[in-house]
């Protein structure tokens, strides 16, 4: 029988989830204990392919690192990571350059430094583009370290972007700065948010499925 931990709750039904490596069980208050064991046993080959791949995933993200002469994403391209003699790390349009003799962890973060430089140009240009078309004006653009959210929107209308858009690819970045730039008008999503993202992108559900394949890469880098 599976190890899990049991949560109740005032729910109708049972649910597994895979979290960490660990099996997690939510349960109606009143159910007996033994009709979630018959449950959690009649899904046990289900619950031994997803921990597997929930482990292989942590061992991923865990064996994670950069060094010279690997590649990184920038507006959906891969570029080559290069010493380059000097103190300043940057991007000059074919590479990616920092300064010889850095650590994997060195690496990673002066990359991210790059990432957070040309973000910040990259998305401030695309939201004064979209916005001009949108005829909307966000008082603000900044960039943060946002983990989860690639964009969002300030009831005071201050865009806010994870540096970590600036690994999409150009429709990509565009479809979040739409995305974005339309709760100026609609502070949720509602029926007549997404008729303003579709005015502006008609293909944005295409976008969308784009920027899911970049968020399961990221989800198995370690870019903390």
């Amino acid at each position: 029988m599976t190890d899990y931990t049991l949560i109740r709750s005032q729910r109708r039904t049972v649910a597994i989830h895979i979290k960490d490596g660990a099996v997690e069980v939510r349960a109606p208050i009143g159910m007996p204990k033994r009709e979630i064991d018959k449950f959690v046993a009649s899904k046990e080959g289900w619950i031994t392919e997803r921990l597997a791949q929930s482990r292989s995933f942590a061992d991923r993200r865990e064996a994670f690192s950069l060094n010279y002469g690997d590649a990184v994403v920038f507006r959906g391209k891969e570029y080559p990571l290069a010493a380059k003699t000097g103190k300043w790390a940057g991007f000059d349009g074919e590479r990616f350059f920092l300064p010889p003799g850095f650590e994997p962890e060195q690496v990673k973060s002066a990359v991210v430094q790059i990432y957070r430089m040309l973000a910040k140009q990259l998305i401030t240009e695309r939201v004064e583009h979209c916005a001009g078309l949108m005829g909307v004006s966000p008082v603000a653009v900044k960039i943060n370290g946002a983990k989860t959210r690639w964009g969002s929107c300030s009831a005071k209308k201050s865009l806010n972007f994870s540096w970590r858009l600036a690994m999409a690819d150009d429709a990509v970045i565009d479809y979040v700065v739409t995305h974005e730039l339309a709760h100026i008008s609609e502070m949720n999503h509602s029926a007549r948010f997404w008729a303003i993202v579709a005015d502006a992108l008609p293909d944005y559900k295409e976008r969308q499925k784009m920027l899911k394949e970049l968020q399961k890469r990221l989800n198995a880098e370690d870019w903390e």
